[in-house]
């Protein structure tokens, strides 16, 4: 019998308050497949109905230990801290299934009816207002909903669009279905969506904040600014809108406005931790570090568990937490209230402070607690991305290169940074925006978009899909898409005919680029591969990299990499230019000299002193290259060398 008909045979029982039956049910096919996130839940509900509290719990603790993110499972303990009862773990427990699962109408209500005995009516209106919003929302989009935030996308997808050919104006439709676009990477499809639900509902508040949210992961800073400021200026003193403005005007580079508008917050929510945290990364942004130390400090005079902040402290790389603050710190982790956001955060920042006290033993065990908690919830798959590299050396041949000669956007003007993050990226893109000559960018979403694009969903093993269809595009198409990328990237420059576009992940694509883009310049970022990938492992990143969350994981990558890069040498010879992060640290101006000269660039000594360059930098290094090169970061590593065997064995000796 196939597990979903056995589980619909619990469920039954469980509706005729056959408790025991549904135990034991459900228990037949746990012992089969002991993680099953579905047979779990259910078993914590069949225990908490047939009585046993305890052993629900266990189920539960069980059920988020491997699915972090689990929206139902909060539910559930919810119910079972009001029964105990417990509310103020009941209630944080509904606002933690509601911020998994914004779909789950019961926590709503159970938040509404809590707030409601405690006297706070404003906040017992806003999740009655969303338990109703739910209620009267079609059966089908809420189904979607769920789908949607338990990671089912092919279900959502399929009913969304079942229910957008009955209903094809229907925004709420439109709005998940963007949704779905957006978690698949197909960004233009979730802008269009988003933009003509807003055409069709103009004063639908939450289709223009999924709107501002899309067009910041596009990069189109300018448009997000321009959206959030039709909701500010409609209610100027919402903190709510404030915020989004002060976010938006962050990122598109607007500092002084963002810290205005966040200190507007402030005044109407003096300890908002949310608040004091994004004004905490504005100044880090800016290289204020003392001002954004001040403002994630002052978060733990109220919220000594937010977890954002913490790890805003440990993410200057410079900054060593006391010791008073790693007390604290540690009293937190013990907290069963802490969000499963706040306890990676917490785990990797503990990492950092053991680190900086030099207690590598203790270090090493809450990187791995943070990495095998965030491995979790990115359900990465190694196989996947190994078969995905693999076709790309099996498709981009030198016949591929040769046939297409002379073809594509002639444009020399992208100066491309790739590797693995954690390799000197960041020092290579400041050295080159120290150039009069170049502009500095940002990671660039471009190359991927392009990708995701032309792959349109389709499996790697597709015969018609991405990469294979390189094959058949035509000369006017490759030359669109490299004009394509030119256009949608003019919004990040100045006037420098050069521009750098570092986002890492590049590398997977060089045989696009070189297609669309022949006269592109490509720097091979490359650092020690122990250096490198044990780097990465112990760095929480703000998105994506899921490949770093675990040692053999990322050592499996670093080797597929090389194996990559490796093809593209043999089929494109002398058009990579590999740069040693180590030869760098050694030779600064050695080095830079032969950046520049494969890059057609006149030597500038501001190259050398790239650490006096004023310009914003948003990356994990962006204290470090504020700095003079040093040799500090080199052999970090081997302090934990004892427990780094995993780590060797998946790089097999390169």
């Amino acid at each position: 019998m196939e597990i979903n008909q056995t589980l619909q045979q619990a469920q039954k029982a469980l509706y005729d308050g056959q408790f025991t039956q549904a135990i034991a049910t459900v228990s037949g096919i746990l012992q089969q497949h002991p993680d099953h996130s579905d047979a779990l839940y259910m078993l914590a509900v069949a225990q908490r109905y047939g009585g046993q509290a305890q052993q629900a719990q266990e189920t539960l603790d069980r059920l988020l230990t491997q699915e972090p993110d689990f929206g139902r499972a909060y539910q559930e303990c919810g119910h079972l801290y009001r029964e105990i009862p417990d509310m103020d773990r009941a209630l944080h427990a509904y606002v933690q299934a509601c911020q998994c699962n914004p779909a789950l109408t019961a926590s709503w209500r159970a938040q509404a009816e809590i707030q409601r005995e405690r006297g706070q009516s404003r906040a017992a209106e806003i999740a009655a207002a969303q338990a109703d919003r739910l209620a009267a929302l079609p059966k089908e989009l809420l189904a979607v909903s769920h789908y949607l935030h338990e990671g089912k996308l092919l279900k959502a997808e399929k009913l969304c669009r079942a229910f957008l050919q009955k209903y094809p104006k229907d925004t709420e439709a439109m709005r998940l279905l963007a949704d779905v676009a957006s978690r698949y990477g197909v960004m233009e499809e979730a802008e269009f969506l988003l933009d003509s639900a807003i055409a069709f509902a103009p004063e639908n508040i939450q289709l223009r904040l999924d709107f501002i949210a899309v067009l910041r992961k596009r990069q189109k800073f300018r448009e997000a600014l321009a959206q959030a400021k039709l909701l500010y200026d409609r209610e100027p003193d919402n903190p709510v809108f404030q915020s989004h403005y002060a976010i938006e005007s962050l990122q598109a580079g607007e500092y002084d406005q963002a810290l205005r508008l966040f200190d507007q917050v402030l005044e109407t929510l003096p300890d908002d931790p949310a608040t004091l945290t994004s004004r905490g990364h504005a100044l880090k942004t800016m290289g204020h570090q003392a001002e954004a130390i001040a403002s994630y400090r002052k978060v733990f005079d109220t919220t000594p568990g937010h977890g954002d902040a913490w790890y805003g402290l440990a993410n200057l790389k410079t900054y060593r937490f006391t010791e008073g603050e790693r007390a604290l710190m540690q009293a937190q982790e013990k907290d069963g209230l802490l969000s499963g956001a706040s306890r990676v955060q917490l785990y990797f920042s503990l990492g950092k402070a053991y680190e900086d006290a030099a207690d590598y033993d203790q270090a090493f065990l809450y990187y791995t607690k943070g990495n095998d908690l965030k491995r979790a919830q990115s359900r990465y798959d190694a196989d996947q991305m190994t078969e995905e590299l693999q076709v790309q050396a099996e498709i981009c041949t030198g016949e591929l290169f040769q046939s297409r000669k002379g073809q594509g956007c002639p444009a020399p003007d992208p100066i491309f940074i790739v590797g693995l993050p954690r390799a000197g990226s960041t020092l290579l893109e400041q050295i080159l925006a120290s150039h009069s000559q170049v502009d500095g960018t940002l990671e660039l979403p471009n190359i991927l978009s392009l990708a995701h694009g032309l792959r349109n969903r389709q499996k790697i093993t597709s015969e018609t899909g991405y990469p294979r269809n390189l094959h058949s595009l035509s000369a006017e198409e490759l030359a669109e898409l490299g004009e394509r990328y030119i256009r949608e990237t003019a919004q990040h420059r100045a006037e420098a005919p050069f521009f750098t576009d570092k986002m890492p992940n590049n590398f997977r694509h060089i045989g696009l680029i070189k297609l669309i883009l022949p006269n592109a310049k490509i720097i091979d970022a490359r650092r020690d591969p122990m250096a490198c990938c044990f780097s990465g492992f112990k760095q929480l990143f703000a998105e994506g990299q899921e490949f770093t969350y675990g040692l053999t994981q990322v050592g499996r990558y670093y080797h597929d990499y090389v194996e990559l890069m490796d093809h593209w040498d043999r089929v494109l010879p002398g058009e990579i230019l590999k740069v040693q992060y180590e030869e760098v640290v050694a030779d600064l101006e050695g080095q830079v000299r032969r950046i520049l000269d494969y890059c057609g660039l006149e030597f500038e000594e501001a190259c050398v002193n790239f650490h006096k360059t004023a310009r914003t930098v948003k990356t994990a290094s962006s204290e470090q290259v504020r700095e003079k090169i040093n040799t500090k970061g080199l052999k970090q590593w081997q302090h934990f060398e004892a427990h780094l065997g995993p780590l060797k064995t998946a790089l097999r000796g390169i």
